[in-house]
This record gives C-alpha cells, sequence and structure tokens, in this order.
C-alpha cells in the first residue's frame, strides 16, 4: 500500500468521536414498554453497516418488532484460545430535554466533551469498540483470540429483549466464549496530579425490582376510613425508604477499600466501610451502595377518582442484592412492609462477583500502564447491573472494562441516568488507545 493511502485511513482516536457523535443522535430510547421504546433496530443497522463497511459480517436478531441486537466475531490467530465477548447496550434511559443544558439526542460537542443521553451508559464503549475493530480491518490486525461483538437491546429495562433473548434463543453465537467485558469499568478516580485508580468491576450487585400491593376497603372520600390501601401503602413504602440495612463487606469490596485506604493513608476498620469510603468523594455514592443491600421506592399508583378511596395500591421498589443476599433482601422486605403486604417480583437476576486476577485482568492491567503510568487497576463492585447478568448464564466469566481516563473534577457516578450526561473527548480517545493495546493481545 502507498505511504498517500495509508495516510488516508482514520485515526481511530479522531473517527471514536464521529461514531459516538453518530450514535447519541439516534434516540434509542427504553421506556420498558415496547410501544414506546424507539431507535433500537436504526442504531443496530448503523453498527451493522460500520462493520459491513470494512469487510465484517454483521448479523441483526431482533427479539420483538424493534428490538434490535448485532452480532459479529473476528478471528484471532490462535483457534485453540477461548473467545473473548465484547459486550454493549445500544438503548438509554429516557432523557426530558426540558432538563438538560443542550438537546439530549444532539450529540453536541462543547468544552471539551461529547454531550447526549447514552455518552457514558454507553454509546461511549459502543464506538470505542467499532473505532478499534474498524482500524484494525483496515490495517490487517489479527486478535490473538476470537473477539465476539455483542450489541443489544432492552438493558435499561432488565435484558429481556437483549441478552436473554441472545443466550436463550441464540447461544451457539457465542461458542468458544470464556471471558467477557461490557460496561462501568476501567475508569480512572484520580488520587492525586500522578495517581489515578482505574476501577475494574469483577462484581456486581443483583437486580430485584418488585412491587408492593396492598387492598382494602373502597369507600368514599368524606367517610371516616380505617381500612385504606393507600394509607398502608404509604406506610410499607416510608418504611422501606428510610430503612437501612446492615452493612456487608464482600471480598471486592473489602479489596477495593483496601487499596484506597493504603493510597489516602486512612485507616480501615472493617466494622466501619463507611468512614474510608467518605473519603473518596464523587465515588462515594456510588461505592457506599456495594457494602449493603439496597431499595428505593421509585413508583407509586393508586386510585381513580379523587372523592373515591380505592381498593388497591401499589408501588415499584428498586431493590439490588449484594452477591448471596438475595433471599436474605426479600425475608428483610417481609418484615418491614408487614404481614398485609403483597411482595411480587418484576425483575429477579441474581448478583455476580468473580475474582481480580488471570492473564485478562494482566491484560487489562497492563494497557492502561502503558496509557497512563500512574494507573493503579484495582476490582470493585458496581451497585447497578449490566448484560453481564445474562451473558454469565453461559459459564462466561465477566469484567466491566470500558476504559476512560476522567478529569480529577467530574462526578463521573452522577451522570449515568443524570441530566446532562457527557463524556470527555480525550477520555473517549484514551478508551480507544486502551482497547487496541488489550484487544489485540489479551
Amino acid at each position: 500500500m502507498t505511504s498517500d493511502a495509508a495516510s488516508a485511513r482514520p485515526d481511530p482516536t479522531d473517527e471514536v468521536v464521529d461514531l459516538c457523535r453518530d450514535l447519541l443522535r439516534i434516540d434509542t430510547t427504553n421506556t420498558g414498554d415496547n410501544d414506546t421504546s424507539v431507535g433500537e433496530r436504526r442504531a443496530a443497522e448503523y453498527v451493522a453497516e460500520k462493520l459491513a463497511e470494512v469487510g465484517i459480517a454483521a448479523e441483526i436478531h431482533e427479539s420483538a418488532p424493534g428490538r434490535a441486537n448485532v452480532i459479529a466475531r473476528i478471528a484471532g490467530t490462535d483457534p485453540s484460545r477461548g473467545a473473548l465477548l465484547v459486550h454493549g447496550h445500544l438503548d438509554v434511559v429516557p432523557a426530558d430535554a426540558d432538563e438538560w443544558s443542550v438537546h439530549p439526542f444532539s450529540g453536541e460537542l462543547r468544552d471539551g466533551y461529547l454531550w447526549g443521553r447514552g455518552a457514558i451508559d454507553m454509546k461511549d464503549f459502543d464506538a470505542m469498540v467499532l473505532a478499534v475493530v474498524r482500524h484494525w480491518q483496515r490495517t490487517g490486525v489479527r486478535p490473538a483470540r476470537d473477539i465476539v461483538l455483542a450489541y443489544t437491546a432492552d438493558e435499561e429495562a432488565g435484558s429481556d429483549y437483549g441478552a436473554h433473548f441472545l443466550v436463550q434463543r441464540h447461544r451457539d453465537l457465542f461458542d468458544g466464549c470464556t471471558e467477557a467485558i461490557g460496561e462501568v469499568g476501567g475508569f480512572s478516580y484520580s488520587i492525586n496530579d500522578s495517581q489515578r485508580l482505574y476501577l475494574i468491576e469483577t462484581a456486581e450487585k443483583g437486580l430485584d425490582w418488585l412491587r408492593l400491593h396492598a387492598k382494602g376497603r373502597p369507600g368514599h372520600g368524606s367517610m371516616v376510613h380505617d381500612d385504606n390501601a393507600v394509607t398502608a401503602l404509604a406506610e410499607a413504602v416510608a418504611r422501606i425508604g428510610r430503612h437501612r440495612f446492615p452493612v456487608v463487606v464482600t471480598p471486592t469490596v473489602r479489596a477495593f477499600l483496601e487499596e484506597v485506604s493504603d493510597l489516602l493513608g486512612v485507616a480501615l476498620d472493617p466494622d466501619d466501610p463507611e468512614t474510608a469510603i467518605a473519603k473518596l468523594g464523587p465515588i462515594a455514592n456510588l461505592i457506599g451502595a456495594t457494602i449493603r443491600n439496597t431499595a428505593n421506592p421509585t413508583r407509586l399508583a393508586a386510585g381513580y377518582k379523587d372523592n373515591v378511596i380505592p381498593g388497591r395500591a401499589t408501588a415499584t421498589i428498586d431493590c439490588r442484592s449484594l452477591p448471596g443476599q438475595s433471599e436474605l433482601l426479600e425475608q428483610q422486605l417481609r418484615e418491614l412492609v408487614g404481614p398485609d403486604i403483597a411482595i411480587e417480583y418484576i425483575q429477579r437476576q441474581p448478583a455476580l462477583e468473580t475474582t481480580f486476577d488471570g492473564d485478562l485482568v494482566d491484560a487489562m492491567s497492563a494497557a492502561l500502564r502503558a496509557e497512563d503510568p500512574g494507573a493503579r487497576p484495582v476490582p470493585y463492585m458496581l451497585s447497578g447491573g449490566t448484560d453481564a447478568k445474562a451473558f454469565s448464564q453461559m459459564g462466561v466469566r465477566c469484567f466491566g472494562f470500558a476504559p476512560l481516563r476522567l478529569p480529577a473534577d467530574l462526578n463521573f457516578s452522577a451522570l449515568f441516568h443524570g441530566i446532562d450526561e457527557r463524556v470527555p473527548v480525550d477520555g473517549l480517545q484514551f478508551g480507544v488507545r486502551v482497547l487496541d493495546r488489550f484487544l489485540r493481545t489479551c
């Protein structure tokens, strides 16, 4: 190839910005309802087209009209090695444009950031992976092992139309996969100007979404009424909302806190981890949610007329359980709500936890240190959940590794499902360089 042709190739660290911007401009809002969720098919077609442009064959699998998933496999040089699954979801949570500084689906470039719903959750990683594999195809690079790419639907509502559908109906597409990387890991937390922790997700809490149902005697709103479903439900919801579950420090969280305590010079009291966590600034909320089970009321529904006492009332509670704690959490909730409130599970998916060791972890750490000599990779537990819950059912060992070097003053955890979600452009470009190093040889 001539030098002119080589120089005409897009640089992946430049192309990632355009790819991410294009994805952000596709509204892929997942409301949890098939009738009102939008854009996943369009985003899937965009990804498939970008892969096809460079000669990577991709398949689109729909679980329901418009709920589309993309799968592709890149052959490695060593067929004896297990394949690596690289997965990212294309859907996003809703965004109210009136609350944002920019339109949430504008993909606006401002102040060194790319703004939009999905900028960090998780179209940034989707774009980084696309940029890397497109660069490989243009330059003749082959990874050491097979890489299976999965761009999924419906992660924000439990993955029934995305990762779970693929695992249940198209498991053959993942033949040979032994390990996986996905979202919310590999991001930096600055200790000082020269040292940064990079949090690699080795565990995530369980998903225990449920509804509470209260029954009472319907009646006229003007009467004295002691059997009111709304009152009973409100009392149960208040007890849950104000309750703090006991502290339980898992192996992953203990390892993280020991690293942090060492770097910050803070004594770690196993019986009082919150003292160390309080020193973490912007990520304290993220880590603080991983030392106990949590239950947060999110929705209420009751009644049909202002002067009618309804016979039924319901509430939705977003519960997240620590590894091995789901059954205990249910017992704790039943004690809190009392015998007259019924509990119905909407989603129940187990917590995950793996160890922070092995060749894959070594490769992640080496790639981070090569791009940031001040990097100190550490394991951590995600307080939320990811598509790893589905892929782990195939015996795949799952990690969160979507590398980003972040400004020290950015409140990264607040951007997830928050307003003015944005990703630093230089962070995107850092992620491309790290993933390129990691995926070539891992």
